[in-house]
């Protein structure tokens, strides 16, 4: 009968490096983007980034499909642009 010896060997030492590095990573990646989700700044940006709304996504689509004329989309979305600034 083989017992184990308690040696490794130089592969099992990398192996437990590497998966050190790896599991650390994964942790400290989830934390910086749950904090990230989390954080104050995220909130209420829309699919344009920072620059855009999703209010603002709607307000061009109804003004596209002439649901509404241009005078009441530039008097909404300078209404959207104020409320957002303040």
């Amino acid at each position: 009968m083989m017992y184990w010896d308690g040696n490794m060997g130089a592969w099992g030492y990398v192996l437990m490096v590497v998966s050190f590095i790896l599991f650390w990573g994964a942790v400290i990646a989830a934390l910086v983007l749950f904090a990230r989700s989390m954080s104050p700044g995220n909130r209420g940006r829309g699919s344009n980034g920072p620059g855009g709304s999703a209010a603002e996504d709607l307000l061009a689509e109804r003004f596209a499909r002439g649901d509404i004329d241009e005078t009441e989309y530039t008097a909404r979305l300078a209404a959207l642009r104020r409320a957002r600034g303040a």
